[in-house]
């Protein structure tokens, strides 16, 4: 057993817990904190906390800083963590005058700072990763507006639709995650500086002013909840395992069509596998890859929800360093996942002449067959469902193929069921049951018919350029937000 001894750190709390917390402190945490003492720096000057000159020589001690030689320092337990560390480093520069930096400020609500800052970077980047996901689908879609394949419920064949459609639903899907995504950013986006400890402070800083120059959108306005709410946390972990959720069962669906069974997709060979012995495997493995990431994002996400799950409603390190990297680390699974799910489903091949004659010789056209009793013949609908089922069960008891139905095994249908012959043609159950003629019939909104999938994916573009835009804008603040702050101080150091 280790001698720990009576100084702190201890040698295992020190390689348990506070040396990874410096490590990741150092890679995610860094340049956040630096832009938070310049914002605060420049509001105790405005507020005449701190004179302008007194401000100037401490913002030259934070720029005389070897950032370089900080990110390559190891832990040894001279400070407890990189906060101690950079503070320590400002007054070496600056002198005693240093130390008046934390005026008005904690521990606490700088901590929170800085994580809502590197947070919400990593959910602008996943919705950035998404958004060309999305544009992908968009594309493939407008490819297969015409590629007819059928549609499962249950795991069985239900009825004919399009790849495209398909597609859309996917697009549909990611959408709503998205604005999960715009929705946990807003929440994390506001600012908790100024509630220094937990009850704000005596001197008359202006917490406003802070928030502005870092880019926030407003404060958590109530000083407790700015350091012991953890709903953002949250947010941000539900919308992730939400998403991964479902790309989890695309990823599923397209593992099984590219089974030499149902032979529907081919995944392109950048990115399927051999296999070392059996020359004739072609495995893909991306997809495979997919479904497993997701699943870990998955289980990551949860991580963060079960860290928080029964913990004090207060300051507490349950939500703090040992959290983090866990809701870093589900972002970037996501982002990689949207990433790889790009090019996979955008370099996919669709066996169309396949996947049409396997919709043309299944029985899943049925339903528009009781329809078109029911809408030509004026049947009622229950009894148009029972002559469809029955002609079913005739043709699956006789083996006959769905293109060998005629107007006598209707007849025959029609007759068991109602007692009486319907007189109907040949050609009336030839387009009753074709695949392509049951497509374009289905063009109420948001039905598979190719001009209503076209309507739907134009749509869809004139959405995502809006959502890419907004993206755009929320980085384009951030970007300027941070450049104004440097030009604040910058006049500082040339007048003093």
């Amino acid at each position: 057993m280790k001698q720990e001894g009576f100084k702190f750190p201890g040698i295992t709390y020190a390689e348990v817990v506070l040396e990874p917390a410096f490590e990741n402190a150092k890679k995610q945490l860094l340049e956040p904190m630096l832009e938070i003492n310049r914002a605060h720096l420049v509001m105790l000057v405005e507020q005449h906390l701190l004179t302008q000159k007194e401000g100037a020589t401490i913002l030259d001690a934070i720029s005389q800083m070897d950032i370089e030689t900080i990110k390559n320092t190891s832990y040894d337990g001279e400070y407890e963590d990189l906060f101690f560390l950079i503070e320590s480093e400002i007054i070496r520069h600056a002198g005693e005058i240093g130390g008046s930096l934390h005026l008005a400020r904690s521990r606490n609500d700088l901590g929170v700072a800085i994580y809502r800052m590197t947070l919400r970077q990593h959910i602008l980047q996943t919705i950035q990763s998404a958004q060309n996901f999305q544009q992908t689908l968009l594309d493939v879609a407008e490819e297969h507006l015409d590629t007819l394949m059928l549609g499962y419920t249950h795991t069985q064949q239900a009825q004919p639709m399009t790849f495209a459609h398909y597609l859309l639903a996917v697009y549909d899907f990611v959408n709503r995650d998205v604005k999960r995504l715009f929705n946990a950013y807003k929440t994390c986006n506001k600012s908790p500086l100024g509630a220094a400890a937990l009850t704000t402070t005596g001197f008359p800083i202006n917490r406003y002013r802070v928030a502005e120059l870092l880019g926030f959108d407003g404060l958590v306005e109530n000083s407790y909840d700015a350091i012991a709410g953890a709903d953002y946390l949250c947010e941000a972990a539900c919308a992730i395992k939400v998403a991964l959720i479902s790309l989890g069962r695309v990823a599923q669906d397209l593992l099984l069509w590219s089974t030499q069974e149902f032979s529907a997709i081919s995944v392109a060979d950048p990115y399927v596998q051999i296999s070392s012995i059996m020359p004739q495997k072609r495995n893909p493995v991306s997809l495979e890859h997919i479904r497993a990431l997701s699943s870990s994002g998955v289980g990551v996400a949860e991580t963060v929800l079960q860290m928080i799950h029964n913990t004090p409603f207060g300051d507490i390190n349950d939500t703090e360093d040992d959290l983090q990297p866990f809701i870093w680390k589900c972002h970037k699974t996501a982002k990689d996942v949207y990433a790889l799910s790009t090019v996979v489903i955008g370099t996919l091949k669709v066996n169309k002449n396949t996947l049409y004659e396997r919709a043309k010789e299944s029985f899943a056209t049925i339903t528009e067959l009781a329809d078109a009793l029911t809408r030509e013949v004026n049947i009622p609908f229950r009894s148009s469902h029972a002559i469809a089922s029955k002609l079913v069960r005739i043709c699956m008891n006789r083996k006959l193929q769905p293109s060998q139905i005629t107007d006598k095994h209707l007849e025959e249908a029609a007759i068991h069921i109602l007692g009486k012959p319907l007189q109907l043609s040949n050609q009336f159950v030839e387009n009753a049951i074709n695949p392509e003629l049951f497509i374009q019939k289905r063009s109420q909104p948001g039905g598979p018919a190719p001009t209503e999938v076209k309507r739907m994916i134009e749509n869809r573009k004139n959405n995502i350029k809006a959502q890419l835009l907004e993206t755009k804008t929320l980085f384009d603040k951030l970007s300027s937000c941070s450049e104004s702050l440097h030009e604040i101080t910058n006049k500082w150091t040339k007048t003093d």
